[in-house]
């Protein structure tokens, strides 16, 4: 009896393996036919981009709030905006072809080196160092620049390319005009304010006209000098005749040039010139353009308020000239020639001057000639 029990058992046993095999089977059938009726079922793996690729970059850089949380506890945002970046002089616009991001960020791929940058401004002088990669005859005068001599000495406030052109949204700098001295108003802006509210500023910003200068035309690009040298001032009329002693320009705004070579014939002038071509560097106490008109503020000199030019000439002759009187001003006859209407006694005088000078000359020259032909004769 117990025998047949365990061979009863047995057989139980294999049935039951045998009908679970069977079931397994049909279940695994069942499934596969499902997945083939429903194909979008079935999840795939995007690829992963190549890692010298933007796409690769941009996997986490488009993410939205993406920061970088710096030692100083500074954070930086390094959501980048592709089509910002293709918009750029660096997009798909420039004849040389897009920019890569690896192009300026080469030895940034994931997982990222630690970075030694403290702050923010840190890191964005650690990194400007990359243009001189495309740009480096403009990134050498940069160096040589009042701005590279300040960073040089730990200012870091001053301008880098990055500062004045951008990042990943670099346009053109010039276009529109404007553009230049409103980038430099950013970090010059008490300066910037008063070139605004001048005869320049204001014809450029206001009325956009294209002829007036801007900052760069004084100050350079980007080898800009440090105006507060005795060279810089020196030399500082032949700026302003970049402009001033152009005829056609001139002529568009009924200004004479004789503004300039009148500065150039009187005392003031003449002694800047000859220390300009002899000691630049040698301190001057003439006076030079910006003396009498201003630096930025510059104003119309037929203006009539009491700020006007016309009203302040004898307070600014006195900056040099303390003792000088009421009628010290009036005394000059300006930047034009004397003319018979506006200064008939000088004209007329001068006019004499140019029949007698040439009259003795000539006398002393026959005087000259007549002894010299008598003391050979009596030789003879």
């Amino acid at each position: 009896m117990i025998g047949k029990a365990k061979v009863g058992l047995l057989l139980v046993g294999i049935l039951m393996i045998v009908l679970g095999m069977m079931f397994g089977v049909a279940a695994a059938q069942e499934a596969t036919q499902s997945a083939e009726a429903t194909p979008e079922a079935t999840p795939e793996v995007a690829a992963t981009p190549d890692p010298a690729s933007d796409a690769y970059c941009l996997l986490c850089h488009t993410k939205p709030d993406q920061v970088w949380n710096l030692p100083s506890g500074e954070t930086l945002s390094v959501t980048i905006d592709p089509a910002i970046l293709a918009n750029s002089v660096h997009g798909a616009s420039s004849p040389e072809g897009a920019l890569a991001c690896s192009d300026c960020h080469p030895i940034f791929r994931y997982p990222h080196p630690t970075s030694l940058s403290q702050t923010i401004r840190d890191f964005q002088i650690e990194r400007y160092a990359v243009c001189r990669n495309c740009h480096e005859e403009q990134y050498l005068k940069a160096q040589d620049s009042v701005h590279g001599q300040f960073i040089r000495e730990g200012r870091l406030e001053a301008a880098t390319c990055v500062d004045c052109h951008g990042g990943h949204d670099v346009q053109t700098p010039d276009e529109p005009r404007q553009r230049i001295s409103l980038t430099c108003g950013r970090c010059h802006g008490v300066i910037f304010d008063e070139y605004r509210s001048s005869i320049h500023g204001g014809a450029l910003l206001d009325e956009n006209n294209q002829d007036v200068p801007t900052c760069i035309d004084c100050h350079g690009v980007h080898n800009i000098a440090d105006p507060t040298t005795t060279t810089f001032r020196t030399g500082s009329p032949e700026l302003c005749a970049t402009c001033h002693a152009n005829d056609e320009l001139m002529s568009k705004y009924n200004i004479s040039t004789q503004v300039f070579d009148s500065y150039l014939a009187d005392f003031h002038g003449s002694t800047i010139t000859l220390f300009e071509h002899e000691s630049p560097d040698v301190p001057a106490n003439k006076a030079v353009c910006f003396d009498c008109h201003g630096v930025h503020n510059i104003q119309k000199v037929d203006d009539q308020g009491e700020s006007s030019i016309r009203q302040t000439l004898l307070t600014t002759c006195r900056q040099c000239h303390p003792d000088a009187s009421a009628d010290f001003s009036a005394a000059w006859l300006g930047h034009y020639p004397a003319t018979a209407e506006t200064h008939p006694v000088l004209y007329f005088l001068k006019n004499l001057y140019n029949v007698l000078i040439p009259v003795a000359i000539g006398l002393v020259s026959i005087v000259i000639v007549s002894d010299l032909f008598r003391r050979l004769r009596r030789r003879g």
